[in-house]
């Protein structure tokens, strides 16, 4: 939808309208702010179409059951004329990558330290939303990764940084570390300069991955990405991909990690989001430990909880098997019995590399005698 005829007084009113905006976005503790169109990515509907035939999307069956929505905005909200792209820094004040040498600690995503990012943000928003609405006498709806939104290509197309080899959006004042949501409005509003792509020659976040989850540069394959694994994945993990997991439990930063441009991510706003302190070096024998109830109330109002125990501790029993670690044996073993197969599975599976061959078998002979579960029985025979 175009925008009003441009007047002396309509452009002191977009003017106007996009400085408040922004102003409470900065009150609210986002580091940027910027406006785009609802036409602005105009190659996102191919682009997407690609990669849902290529089947890189894995079992996200909801991304080409939202295509149409989720490629152009105007199909989500016919009356949209513009959208605000929203940015928060969540910077960690190390490289998270130091945990990979502390094999009797869980690695969690930096994002998911805290509270859940959806929640926080969608509070702050819809503030920003109730004052703009009632100032600019127009309709609003915001957007956290709650909707078909394509926000990294909206992001960049509003200039808060561009997609990185990575897919993920980079920004040249805060790296690889921001938080996005959108707020989409019936007002007219001034409209920010797409950026460009700074990436150049670097293949840094391309060589990191473990997995070689990259097919190409600036195209992901979620079938191999630790992060769509331990999140989205339900059931077993391919058996070549698990010891490339190392100890991450939840999420994968390393292609974040590895960003040159994250040396400029310095600038903290005082009301960033802080890590909370018992999920920086979280001890795995405790976390293998966790049944359903313990485990909600230790995860309580954390993205961690949305994954469920049984997910759950079968990423910490990969991170256990990996690990090397004889003091792991004995929480692994408590877990072969597990109501859920995945976790029986993957508990075979640990304690089938941290244990000396002669007392794997033992423990084989003993429990694959009554397992009737085809998937945890191919686990127990794996080694055969």
């Amino acid at each position: 939808m175009p925008q009003e005829q441009a007047t002396p007084a309509s452009d002191k009113k977009r003017a106007s309208l996009t400085a408040f905006i922004k102003k409470e976005a900065e009150a609210q503790g986002f580091e940027l702010c910027r406006v785009t169109t609802p036409d602005a990515i105009p190659d996102a509907p191919a682009r997407l179409s690609a990669y849902i035939e290529a089947g890189y999307h894995g079992t996200m069956d909801w991304m080409p059951e939202t295509r149409e929505r989720r490629a152009d905005p105007r199909v989500l909200w016919g009356d949209v004329r513009s959208i605000v792209m929203f940015g928060l820094n969540y910077g960690p004040d190390l490289d998270p990558r130091y945990l990979q040498a502390k094999p009797a600690k869980g690695a969690i995503s930096v994002y998911a330290r805290n509270r859940d990012y959806h929640d926080v943000m969608k509070g702050r928003l819809k503030e920003i939303a109730t004052r703009f609405a009632a100032r600019a006498g127009a309709d609003v709806k915001v957007f956290v990764d709650t909707a078909p939104v394509m926000e990294k290509p909206l992001a960049a197309a509003a200039g808060l940084g561009w997609q990185g080899k990575h897919t993920n959006l980079v920004s040249r004042d805060y790296g690889s570390w921001l938080f996005l949501g959108s707020l989409f409005t019936t007002a007219d509003l001034e409209f920010d300069m797409a950026e460009v792509d700074h990436c150049g020659s670097c293949r840094a976040c391309l060589d990191v991955c473990p997995t070689n989850a990259f097919p190409a540069a600036y195209k992901i394959d979620a079938r191999r990405c630790i992060s769509y694994l331990t999140i989205e994945h339900k059931g077993s993990i391919d058996p070549e991909l698990r010891a490339a997991f190392g100890n991450r439990i939840y999420g994968c930063d390393d292609c974040l990690s590895a960003c040159p441009w994250n040396k400029f991510a310095t600038k903290a706003h005082e009301m960033k989001l802080k890590a909370r302190e018992d999920l920086l070096e979280p001890d795995l024998s405790f976390l293998l430990s966790l049944d359903d109830p313990t485990f909600r109330s230790f995860f309580s109002g954390s993205p961690v909880k949305r994954i469920g125990r049984n997910r759950f501790v079968r990423n910490c029993l990969i991170a256990a098997g990996n690990s090397g670690l004889a003091e792991l044996t004995s929480p692994c073993e408590a877990l072969v019995d597990d109501p859920a197969p995945e976790v029986r599975g993957m508990a075979i599976w640990a304690l089938s590399r941290l244990l000396p061959s002669p007392e794997y078998e033992r423990l084989r002979d003993r429990h694959l005698p009554g397992e009737t579960e085809t998937g945890v029985r191919d686990e127990w025979m794996r080694l055969e």
